[in-house]
């Protein structure tokens, strides 16, 4: 199974990605670190310096309807941020 399951595409990504060379990824929830340095580094072929992670838990959220209130959650996930090296960088939009 694949440890990068989807790269977070956000205008503050995008930016994060143009100004400081770092993008983001939705990782699985049981990877660590030197795994998400060495997945990246094989499905992109760059050279990755460094890797920050969140874990986010999920949130309760509520509605009104005309048969009540319908309470449910959110996922939880785990999100990588990878910093490449001078010189490198990700295309994720050239199979468009």
């Amino acid at each position: 199974m694949s440890i990068i399951i989807k790269p977070v595409i956000t205008e503050k990504m995008t930016s994060l990605g143009e100004k400081l060379n770092r993008f983001g990824f939705i990782v699985q929830k049981t990877a660590n670190k030197l795994q998400i340095k060495e997945a990246v580094e094989e499905i992109y072929g760059v050279e990755v310096k460094s890797v920050n992670t969140m874990n986010y838990s999920g949130k309760t959220k509520s509605r009104s309807t005309k048969a009540g209130l319908i309470t449910g959650k959110s996922k939880s996930y785990k999100k990588a941020i990878v910093t490449l090296a001078e010189g490198e960088t990700i295309d994720f939009y050239s199979n468009i």
